[in-house]
């Protein structure tokens, strides 16, 4: 049988390791997001300055001036429909690193309360008789700390996807309007 400073002394190292290995995970899912979001500047920027050379030799290859504004509108759709990409591509790097953070987190607050209630538990058994009140006010105060969290845990959840509906309707909005119109011969 362990005495309660036993108890708490390993809780409080349990705690910590969970806290140090939830530290590393985020930080792993962190330089992964930074990773993501590094290759695809690099791409959009490579891609970029081949299709602005490519464009800018179509435009000086123009024999008048109505050929140089059909090359010229016809380029800004591609070019738009690239920006959107991007956009959504970003946001799509941004919105899997917040999920990785959120499962991480929830799943490690998951473990630290099953721990501290079955620590409460294990010490309730040791305690002195009349510690019943306290014990019970502690795990009420627990519970009630957890339903806060998923309440903020919704909350934000809601926020996020409202969010990223707001997104992509800016993004389908911007879409449409992009759509030049190409002169005709």
């Amino acid at each position: 049988m362990f005495t309660a400073p036993e108890q708490l002394s390993a809780a409080t190292k349990a705690n910590f390791d969970a806290q140090l290995a939830l530290f590393t995970n985020l930080t792993g899912k962190a330089f992964e997001g930074v990773e993501k979001f590094i290759e695809l500047n690099l791409n959009a920027a490579k891609s970029s300055l081949e299709e602005s050379s490519a464009a800018t030799k179509q435009l000086l290859a123009a024999k008048d001036p109505q050929e140089f504004f059909n090359l010229s509108a016809a380029q800004a759709q591609p070019t738009a429909e690239k920006v959107l990409a991007y956009s959504r591509h970003l946001a799509n790097i941004a919105s899997t690193t917040q999920a990785e953070f959120t499962h991480a987190a929830e799943a490690q607050i998951a473990e630290t309360n099953r721990k501290v209630l079955s620590l409460i538990d294990e010490v309730s058994k040791n305690a002195p008789a009349g510690s019943e009140q306290f014990v019970s006010f502690f795990k009420t105060s627990i519970d009630n700390a957890n339903a806060s969290y998923d309440h903020i845990s919704k909350s934000t959840k809601q926020a996020v996807e409202a969010l990223e509906a707001n997104l992509n309707n800016a993004v389908s909005t911007a879409a449409k309007a992009a759509t030049p119109k190409v002169a005709k011969k």
